[in-house]
C-alpha cells in the first residue's frame, strides 16, 4: 500500500491553482472537467514529480460538512495539512516577499521547525523542517 494522492478541500479551484503553482510552486498535472464547473485538478512537487498528488477539492463547495470541518479548523487555527522543505526560514521570507500570510512565524518545536500560512482558499498549511 502506498499514498499516491492525497486531497485539501478549496472554496475556489481556480484560486487555489494560482496560489499553490505561482507562490508555492506546485506543478499541475492534471486538470479534467467533472462538470458543473468542477475539476478533477491535481498537483505534484516540482522536486518530486512522480509523488503524490494534491487534489484541489471542490467539496467545501457542495457538501455542507465538509465547509464546516474546514471553517472549524481555520477558526481554531488548525493546519489542514503540512508540506517538508529543506528551510522553514528560507520559504518563510521567500513566502513573506510573495504576499504570502503566516500565522505563525517559523518556531523550533523539539526536533523540528514549523511555520504556518494561509493558503487564501480556507486552509492553514504547516511547513515543517527537520532540525
Amino acid at each position: 500500500m502506498k499514498v499516491t494522492l492525497i486531497s485539501i478541500p478549496v472554496q475556489n479551484q481556480e484560486k487555489a491553482l494560482q496560489f499553490y503553482t505561482e507562490k508555492l510552486g506546485f506543478l499541475k498535472k492534471k486538470d479534467e472537467p467533472l462538470g458543473g464547473g468542477n475539476r478533477w485538478l491535481t498537483l505534484v512537487s516540482k522536486d518530486w514529480q512522480d509523488g503524490p498528488e494534491l487534489l484541489l477539492e471542490p467539496a467545501p463547495n457542495h457538501f455542507e460538512p465538509s465547509k464546516v470541518y474546514q471553517d472549524a479548523l481555520m477558526e481554531a487555527g488548525i493546519p489542514w495539512t503540512q508540506f517538508d522543505v529543506e528551510d522553514v526560514s528560507f520559504e518563510y521570507e521567500r513566502l513573506t516577499k510573495l504576499g504570502v500570510e503566516f500565522s505563525m512565524k517559523p518556531t523550533e518545536m523539539g526536533n523540528v521547525k514549523v511555520a504556518v500560512f494561509n493558503d487564501t482558499c480556507g486552509n492553514h498549511i504547516q511547513l515543517v523542517e527537520e532540525l
